[in-house]
């Protein structure tokens, strides 16, 4: 399993919701987002469009688009544009763009000038913003957006789904609009809204024909220039509650529906990737399964609000689900295209709610026989899942906690609630079957700007406390806004044992994506491990290796260099002077980053191994087991790959098949890198228990390698065969029983102390995915993980080696 995809949290892609809008009572700006609501508008939307400025019969000069703003507050427009599609757009058309600036009044309006015409005697009041758009004066489509780049719908579908469009009125014949649209458009008629903004998300119902009236930022226009009203009530709550948008379930029962002034205090702000910031109820309804936070979206806009800030908030009530919904996780409630009015500030913050080693249900998640959970009650005092879910939003706090996945690139550290949950001696918390993904696991990222650095077995010692949020990786965590200290551990790297001079040692290496352009220190770091840490084992099989130039996809396939300057790097650590043997894959044929055409490698000492070449073996030819003899048995080729055409390797790593002598011995070598988890649903998602749809393939995967190993040992029983490498699964998976079937292979991981079996932290959970197996004629073996890279924090590899001694 290579290095993992970002988080989510860290953004959402180009479609994200963005805008600025207003909070306070003041007049002060705040930056938040926004989308329509089909209900009436509580701020920015568009309030009249004319094209005919200018045209046969027009009085006024220009065209123009009006926008209008039904809330207490400006609404800031920086960033922002207006822009114009034709109404019967080609595949060619372009959107035109009208970069806007200043605000719209709290309940004022904002003209934009467009181009001029030759007709027509009045000019348009001053405008606010002007541009030199020529719109049809009987159809076109017009729309408010926060970004000043065109946009690139030309369908409605399309442009729905744009996040970046506030609002859209298409009029005449429009293809581009909302609902239908709007009719009585013409040279001496504008379409415009009512005066309270209505959105019904419908133009033929918002909008209407009548005789063009435009009005500027300064109340000016074609009739009285009254001045811009101010508000003159305080705001009051709304009807709804957090509490009651929430639910008793994982989707809110107000989803899709627009909410007023709904109260809370602000608890927690994230500034960066994802923006936005979370309130929560004050006065709770004593309903455990009902949260009384939320997450306020705010796009791409930095939120001014601040932590202790009393807030209502309006907006729409959304489930976004972090990765996309296919991906199978559970969604977020959230509200978005947030106004919000600051009632007071420096309030205090609602008490945190402490889990500790009682509190999470040692139950993780309900059952549903793979289909979805979203349709069920929450269980708080049941599971994990649902105890999180209850307290989505919510203040959290955690006394301290040791640490069981080491702080990763992206500042998150896991910690566990419950620290006598299948414990490592080295201080993690293992797994060991899929019905116990252990379920006081929780990962804690850092809102205050400070960032831990811990390993597996470190304390996070004091008072950790934030909202709990929801992501695609790693699924419920806390959002610090107090972040405890780390407290170390002493964990050390492990140093495996020198093999005697008549043992052979075999060892198992991810290195991860190396290549040429990876950091000489990533080379030297790596060629330690093997020296010091491992032993410097007389055959290394490596999983990784990139070709001479990495992620760049030009058609190189040679790995020559990548494998050299690691070699190099061995033996400037003391090591030995390493040759070594693989197969070049067919060009982007077998998977991993892309353009990087990973492969597995042999490495060995020839002053201890004798590597038996055998001609004819290529990235397209399978190696075959011979007779060899009336007992004995011998590679077709060597190196060889096993069936390398077989569907069962599409779009991954070939298995190199290598044939060695070890004082006069014979070894057979089979180097394995399977598919990775990619695709599979999340075990913290929304279908329980989650589908593992990658299965199937390890599944073909483990068949093609048990085939092949039980040829070998069908022509002499007595073959020492070891198979070895990143299989991407668990001892107790299908993959691995289907490996060993038939006794032909034996994993050692198994030979290990349960709490031991590991070599690999994956949110959290220390997990076999790496794995060395031998042949019935290995019976005397010394075996050993050796923990060098997944429980630190500063690792050069995510995977930890292995090796195996043998005589």
């Amino acid at each position: 399993m290579s290095s993992r995809i970002p988080p989510a949290l860290r953004g959402r892609g180009a479609k994200a919701l963005l805008v600025a809008l207003p909070v306070g009572l003041t007049g002060s700006l705040i930056a938040l987002p926004f989308t329509a609501q089909a209900a009436p508008s509580s701020d920015a939307a568009i309030s009249e469009v004319y094209g005919g400025g200018g045209n046969s019969g027009a009085s006024y000069t220009n065209d123009f688009i009006e926008l209008g703003n039904g809330a207490t507050a400006p609404f800031d427009l920086s960033g922002w544009s207006v822009q114009y599609l034709p109404g019967s757009p080609s595949a060619t058309s372009k959107w035109q763009v009208t970069p806007l600036a200043g605000a719209i009044p709290a309940g004022g309006t904002y003209l934009v000038q467009e181009a001029k015409g030759s007709a027509g005697d009045t000019p348009l009041p001053s405008p606010d913003a002007a541009g030199t758009i020529s719109m049809s004066a009987t159809t076109g489509s017009v729309a408010l957006v926060h970004s000043t780049t065109a946009l690139t719908c030309l369908t409605a579908a399309d442009c729905a789904a744009d996040g970046t469009i506030k609002d859209l009125v298409g009029f005449g014949t429009a293809v581009v609009r909302e609902g239908t649209p709007a009719t009585g458009a013409g040279n001496t008629t504008s379409v415009s809204r009512n005066a309270t903004y209505t959105d019904t998300d419908d133009n033929s119902v918002d909008l209407t024909g009548s005789a063009p009236n435009p009005s500027n930022s300064t109340g000016g226009g074609a009739g009285d220039p009254s001045p811009t009203p101010t508000p003159s009530t305080t705001p009051v709550p709304g009807d709804l509650r957090i509490h009651d948008i929430q639910g008793t379930g994982r989707i809110s029962p107000q989803n899709g529906k627009s909410v007023a002034d709904v109260p809370g205090v602000v608890t927690g702000v994230r500034s960066t990737g994802s923006k936005g910031y979370w309130i929560q109820d004050p006065e709770p309804d004593g309903n455990a399964a009902t949260s009384e936070g939320i997450f306020v979206y705010t796009g791409s806009a930095t939120p001014l609000v601040k932590i202790g800030d009393s807030v209502l908030v309006s907006g729409k009530v959304s489930e976004y689900y972090p990765g996309g919904k296919s991906s199978g996780t559970q969604s977020v409630t959230e509200l978005t295209g947030p106004t919000a009015v600051t009632l007071s500030s420096g309030d205090a913050l609602p008490d945190a709610q402490v889990i500790d080693s009682a509190t999470l249900p040692d139950a993780y998640a309900p059952q549903a026989q793979g289909a979805s959970i979203e349709s069920l009650e929450l269980n708080p005092g049941t599971y994990a899942l649902d105890w999180l879910e209850a307290h989505e939003g919510m203040r959290v706090q955690i006394g301290d906690s040791r640490v069981v996945g080491a702080t990763n690139t992206y500042g998150e550290t896991w910690i566990t609630t419950k620290p006598d949950q299948n414990p490592t001696p080295r201080g993690g918390t293992i797994v060991n079957g899929y019905d116990n993904p252990n379920s006081g696991r929780l990962l804690v990222t850092s809102l205050t700007g400070d960032q831990l650095e811990a390993n597996v077995g470190d304390t996070l010692s004091g008072t950790t406390a934030g909202p709990v949020d929801y992501a695609d990786f790693g699924g419920y965590n806390i959002q610090a806004t107090t972040l405890g200290t780390v407290e170390q551990g002493g964990l050390k790297p492990d140093v495996a044992k020198k093999g005697k001079s008549n043992e052979l040692s075999v060892a198992t290496y991810n290195v991860e994506n190396l290549d040429p352009t990876d950091p000489q220190s990533k080379f030297d770091r790596l060629a330690e491990g093997v020296v010091t840490n491992l032993a410097a084992p007389d055959i290394v099989s490596l999983e990784e290796i990139q070709d001479n130039n990495g992620p760049k996809d030009d058609g190189t396939v040679a790995a020559d260099k990548t494998v050299t300057q690691f070699i190099d790097a061995i033996k400037a650590a003391g090591g030995p002077a390493y040759d070594w043997r693989a197969i070049d894959p067919v060009n982007d044929s077998d998977g991993g980053e892309p353009g990087g055409n990973i492969r597995n490698v042999f490495l060995f000492n020839p002053e201890r191994v004798t590597f038996v070449d055998r001609p004819g073996g290529g990235s397209t030819t399978s190696v075959e087991a011979v007779a060899d003899g009336k007992k004995g048995v011998r590679l077709s080729v060597s190196p060889g790959r096993i069936d390398p055409t077989s569907d069962a390797w599409t779009s991954s790593r070939k298995p190199l098949v290598g044939e060695f002598r070890f004082r006069g011995k014979q070894v057979f070598v089979v180097g394995n890198h399977f598919n990775s988890k990619g695709g599979d649903q999340p075990v913290h998602g929304a279908f329980q228990p989650p589908t593992l749809s990658s299965e199937t393939q390890r599944l073909a995967q483990a068949k093609e390698v048990n085939t092949f190993v039980s040829g070998v040992l069908a022509k002499d029983r007595k073959a020492q065969v070891v198979v070895l490498g990143d299989l991407n699964d668990y001892q107790f998976s299908k993959p691995l029983a289907t490996l060993t079937a038939g006794g032909v292979l034996k994993d050692l991981i198994n030979t290990l102390p349960v709490n031991e079996r590991y070599s690999y932290v994956y949110d959290g959970n220390s997990q076999t995915l790496d794995h060395i197996l031998v042949s019935p004629a290995i019976k005397k073996f010394q075996y050993q993980v050796v923990h060098i890279n997944a429980e630190f924090s500063d690792q050069t590899s995510d995977h930890d080696p292995q090796v195996v001694r043998f005589k």
